[in-house]
C-alpha cells in the first residue's frame, strides 16, 4: 500500500516570504480574520490563486499581484522590520465572505533608520476558508516619507 501524503494548502516554511520583520502584520490580520480561515499562520491562510490589489502607486510598486507564490515572493523584499500593529478594527460587509480589516502598522526602514508608522484597511474577500481576494489601501505619504532619505 502506498503512502499518500494529505494535500494541505500548508506554505512552504522555508519560503523567504516568512519574514520574522513581518511577524506583526502576519499577527494582526490573522486575529481580524479568526473562525474565518483556515491555516496557524498568514500564508497558509491565502488561496494558492489569491489575487491581491494595492490601491497605491509608486514607481516599481506593483499594483497587483495573482497567487500566493507570487506574493510570497514580493514579499521577500519587503525591507521594514515592523515591531508591533495595534487598533485593529473588523467589519462584516453586507457581501458574503468580504471582511474589512483597519489596522495599524509600527517600525522601522533600515535603509534610511526613519520610523514607520502606517494605518490600513484591507479589504478581504473569503472563500473556502482561505484569503481569495485582497485589496489594500494604505497612508501613502508615511510610506514615501518612511523610505525617503532626508
Amino acid at each position: 500500500m502506498k503512502n499518500n501524503p494529505i494535500k494541505t494548502n500548508a506554505a512552504d516554511r522555508n519560503h523567504p516570504g516568512f519574514k520574522k520583520e513581518a511577524e506583526p502584520f502576519f499577527n494582526i490580520v490573522m486575529e481580524g480574520l479568526k473562525g474565518r480561515v483556515d491555516g496557524d499562520h498568514f500564508w497558509d491562510a491565502v488561496s494558492e490563486d489569491a489575487v491581491f490589489e494595492f490601491r497605491y502607486r509608486f514607481p516599481g510598486f506593483a499594483g497587483k499581484i495573482v497567487g500566493r507564490d507570487a506574493y510570497m515572493e514580493w514579499f521577500e523584499g519587503y525591507s521594514a522590520v515592523l515591531h508591533s500593529t495595534d487598533n485593529l478594527r473588523t467589519y462584516e460587509a453586507t457581501a458574503a465572505g468580504v471582511i474589512i480589516l483597519e489596522y495599524e502598522v509600527h517600525g522601522i526602514i533600515p535603509s534610511t533608520g526613519k520610523k514607520y508608522d502606517n494605518r490600513f484597511c484591507s479589504i478581504v474577500t473569503v472563500r473556502d476558508k482561505k484569503i481569495a481576494h485582497w485589496i489594500d489601501y494604505c497612508d501613502s505619504l508615511a510610506i514615501m516619507t518612511s523610505y525617503s532619505p532626508d
